[in-house]
């Protein structure tokens, strides 16, 4: 199981994507620095093709540093590809956009040939404070929930800088259901598109494997349970989310839970690296070949039936037209 979000704007935002790609000479994707290939869109990365693209893994403050380090040398080395840790909060971030930009396309940055500049990402990775960061004023709206830019703005950083915002977009279908609950739990999937409990049990799961020190700390336990189920009862338990008779309320467990996670209170975490994002996909692409040679074996078995029906259509057409061949010559008599 997987969890699936795709508005009906955002398939209007891939058309102008595509339309106003030719246009631009980079492409500034921001990521969520917890989820750095999650956040990434894969549909994106088609559309570009051979336009550079800077990545931007936005929320540093939130990450794992020496994971963050592991996709940093992943891409290291790829000429379309520049990736730096950052912070819409941190000015000397903002700063060096403009260095960064310059760097991947040396041949624009006059007034008479402004580097345009395209801003991308999925929802609620901050796309829109990048922008408010950048202009230095309020022009992109801010929601903590996801896909608050509905339609694309052109704007001047610089005579030779401009800038082009796309609505925030997730592609139709994730293919990886682990990457998908990444998603939600990081709060790219609106939350009325999401199971509270499900999403949070995911989360907990990777946190007793990966950073459990982080769930004990915070919910200062002596001892965690091994079944992701058994802690978000402790935790709803510790943190008031009861109902009448003392049960725990596992929703709203949940929310707690996943409002630590998401505003960092928990402490940094990044939930993937390169050699977990590659066996993923090896299981992914596994998964649809089964999948494809089961539905290549149902139609091979269904081949005799269908030739059975024919063969038995045929003879039933050639029965008739015998009846009818006797009736004729029978007339004719």
């Amino acid at each position: 199981m997987s969890v699936q979000w795709y508005p009906g704007h955002m398939n209007k935002a891939r058309r102008e994507i595509e339309e106003v790609m030719t246009q631009v000479d980079i492409v500034i994707e921001v990521l969520d620095a917890r989820i750095p290939d999650s956040s990434q869109n894969p549909m994106l990365n088609t559309l570009r093709g051979d336009v550079p693209v800077l990545r931007l893994l936005n929320k540093k403050d939130l990450a794992d540093q020496s994971r963050l380090d592991l996709w940093l040398d992943h891409w290291r080395g790829n000429e379309t590809v520049l990736a730096h840790p950052f912070s819409t909060l941190d000015k000397a971030d903002v700063a060096k956009i403009s260095q960064w930009v310059s760097q991947m396309v040396p041949h624009r940055g006059s007034a008479e040939k402004p580097i345009r500049a395209m801003i991308a990402g999925i929802p609620n990775v901050g796309k829109s404070s990048l922008m408010n960061a950048l202009l230095g004023r309020r022009v992109a709206k801010v929601g903590d929930e996801p896909a608050v830019t509905k339609s694309q703005q052109k704007l001047k950083v610089t005579n030779g800088f401009q800038l082009l915002d796309t609505p925030g977009i997730l592609w139709p279908k994730i293919e990886n259901p682990a990457a998908s609950y990444r998603l939600a739990v990081t709060g790219a999937v609106r939350d009325t598109a999401i199971d509270y409990e499900d999403v949070a049990l995911a989360g907990l799961k990777f946190f007793i494997a990966d950073y459990v020190d982080s769930l004990t700390t915070r919910y200062k336990l002596n001892e965690l349970p091994s079944d992701p189920y058994d802690v978000l009862k402790i935790i709803g338990s510790k943190r008031g989310a009861l109902r009448a008779g003392g049960k725990v309320d596992m929703h709203k467990a949940a929310e707690v839970f996943l409002n630590d996670v998401r505003t960092g209170a928990i402490g940094p975490y990044v939930m993937e690296t390169p050699a977990m994002i590659a066996a993923e996909e090896r299981l992914v692409e596994e998964a649809k070949a089964k999948k494809e040679a089961e539905r290549q074996a149902r139609l091979a078995a269904a081949i005799p039936q269908r030739q059975q029906a024919i063969n038995q259509a045929y003879r039933q057409s050639q029965a008739h037209h015998g009846e009818q061949t006797n009736q004729d010559e029978k007339t004719d008599e």
